[in-house]
């Protein structure tokens, strides 16, 4: 077999490996609920090769809330506590995504809309467009967006300024 292609068998061992990411990981947020006596459902999914662990809530999820925090700070914290988690099991570095009544889900969408209004602009300027700092998630999102419409984009600055330029074409 060449470099760079993957057999049947070594894909479904790296599913069954992010399966086994998202268990960890949902048992430890699972325990974690117990503890500060807040209501979720756990869901699990595999989406980019990563292993995807939602906590969602049949309620308003206000009390979710708490475990956004202000602009996603405490779900970031959360994220690698959890990670740590999933590490620790595993002896394995876990790039796991972990969302919390949706707020990554949303934060997708509005950053695709930043990331395809950045190319508008750049297309029609002419010019470089920079945005505003962001997390790594965040720049990623708009990375997608920005090669999703077609154009470039880097990264530029040291965190946590850190942040998205939108080549022209």
């Amino acid at each position: 077999m060449t470099e760079g292609t993957t057999s049947a068998t070594e894909g479904g061992d790296t599913l069954t490996r992010l399966e086994q990411e998202g268990e960890i990981a949902a048992d430890y947020l699972e325990g974690l609920l117990d503890i500060a006596d807040l209501d979720g459902d756990i869901d699990m999914d595999v989406e980019a090769d990563r292993a995807s662990v939602s906590i969602i809530s049949d309620s308003t999820g206000r009390d979710l809330q708490k475990l956004v925090g202000r602009e996603g700070e405490v779900l970031e914290a959360l994220q690698e506590l959890t990670r740590l988690a999933v590490h620790r099991e595993t002896g394995d570095r876990s790039r796991l995504m972990l969302d919390v009544a949706g707020f990554r889900a949303r934060k997708r969408e509005e950053l695709t809309a930043l990331g395809v209004k950045a190319v508008e602009e750049a297309k029609g300027s002419g010019e470089p467009v920079k945005l505003k700092p962001m997390t790594p998630f965040e720049r990623k999102v708009v990375h997608d967006a920005v090669a999703g419409a077609g154009l470039r984009s880097e990264s530029e600055g040291e965190e946590p300024e850190r942040c998205v330029v939108v080549l022209p074409a």
